[in-house]
């Protein structure tokens, strides 16, 4: 059995089980393809099966995107990487963090590195905390905002995100958060563009990625998978506007999330991917400085910062973090088949990206399925059958 007709077996299975809906991958060597494989259906409820067009909420697989442009700008001498992010965005002149049940100036400032590495102490949205909570606040307002007055602007999130109390002192921790959206925020301030204008001239143009915005329009609508989640009676569509974002994407929103916004293809995004494992360059094309790219490939986060990255993903032992992506250390202590070096990320709804520098190897997986935990075993045999097959 050759190793695409395994690939689609164990996308097929997965879908018979009731796993996913449907789902693709994309394999490159030095930029070469070497294997495609689909199964399964992008829509179950009209029957249309996945395909190679089909487009992708990225969700989280839009950080390291954002992370390219900021050390871009890092690389053009626009941005310091340790200044306080008041520097940029005045709206956090005042920052507080919570101690001891009680709200207090900061005793350490923000800096856009720490927004990068995810250890500014400003979270995505949970219960518990009151960081937490006061973030869950500024997204509902921000959703209600979609249908219900004027939407939120990237410009009024920063602005919003500001009153968020940090989890801990600035740079003492890891907790995933909301780092990203506010580097697309401080990208439209440096630049003059907005987010999206900034990624279509630097990246998304000179790379030719025609099928990856912060929307969908209505003549590529028929492309975007629909969302499933796990019911009693077998999955369910999910018409989720999580993060404050449409669920069809069918509008070009004001609030271009950095941390969440993009929706692609495999062939968009292996473009991407390329570019970064070819050192900065595509087609010929200089699109990064190789340098930016090293620095943006090799993590970041400290040891002692690490706790909290292990506590909530178990399965990231052997990595590292930052700028946005994992980055393996210690290939004998993870779960996927990964070489020292190698670096990645993936999305709420199980769309995974990963790059192995040493073997010149592109791993790309789509699919669009809450609760991810049975997509991520299907992710990691995919992966770990790639690898088998090509390294």
């Amino acid at each position: 059995m050759d190793i695409k007709t395994k690939a689609e077996k164990l996308i097929y299975q997965a879908a018979e089980r009731g796993d996913i809906a449907g789902a693709n991958i994309l394999v490159l060597k030095n930029g070469r393809e070497v294997l495609y494989a689909e199964g399964g259906l992008r829509d179950i409820e009209n029957s249309v099966p996945m395909s190679r067009d089909t487009i992708f909420r990225l969700y989280s697989q839009t950080k390291p995107v954002t992370a390219a442009a900021a050390i871009l700008m890092a690389s053009r001498g626009d941005i310091d990487l340790a200044a306080d992010i008041a520097d940029y965005l005045p709206e956090f002149a005042e920052q507080f963090v919570i101690k001891d049940g009680e709200k207090k100036p900061v005793s350490r400032r923000i800096t856009v590195r720490d927004l990068l590495n995810m250890t500014s102490g400003l979270p995505y949205p949970f219960e518990g905390h009151p960081s937490g909570e006061k973030s869950g606040e500024v997204f509902w307002k921000m959703t209600r905002s979609l249908y219900d007055g004027e939407p939120v602007t990237t410009k009024k999130f920063c602005e919003m995100a500001a009153e968020i109390p940090c989890m801990f002192e600035p740079g003492s921790e890891f907790q995933y958060g909301i780092g990203a959206d506010l580097i697309g925020g401080l990208i439209e301030r440096i630049s003059g563009m907005t987010f999206g204008e900034y990624l279509r001239e630097n990246f998304f143009e000179p790379l030719g990625m025609e099928d990856t915005d912060f929307y969908v329009p209505t003549e590529k609508q028929s492309r975007l998978a629909k969302v499933y989640d796990y019911s009693e009676n077998g999955l369910k569509e999910n018409k989720t506007d999580n993060l404050s974002m449409r669920y069809m994407r069918e509008v070009k929103p004001a609030f271009e999330s950095g941390g969440a916004g993009l929706c692609s293809t495999l062939d968009d995004y292996g473009k991407f991917a390329s570019m970064l494992i070819n050192g900065g360059e595509f087609e010929g094309k200089r699109i990064m400085p190789e340098y930016a790219v090293e620095y943006l490939t090799r993590g970041g986060i400290l040891p002692e910062q690490r706790a909290n990255l292990w506590f909530w993903w178990d399965w990231m032992r052997g990595y590292g973090y930052g700028n946005f992506m994992r980055v393996c250390e210690d290939e004998n202590n993870t779960t996927l088949f990964s070489s020292k070096g190698e670096y990645g990320w993936d999305g709420w709804l199980g769309t995974f990206f990963s790059n192995e520098p040493k073997y010149g190897l592109t791993f790309l997986l789509g699919v669009q399925q809450t609760g991810i935990g049975k997509a991520g075993t299907l992710t990691r045999k995919l992966k770990n059958l790639v690898m088998g097959e090509f390294v």
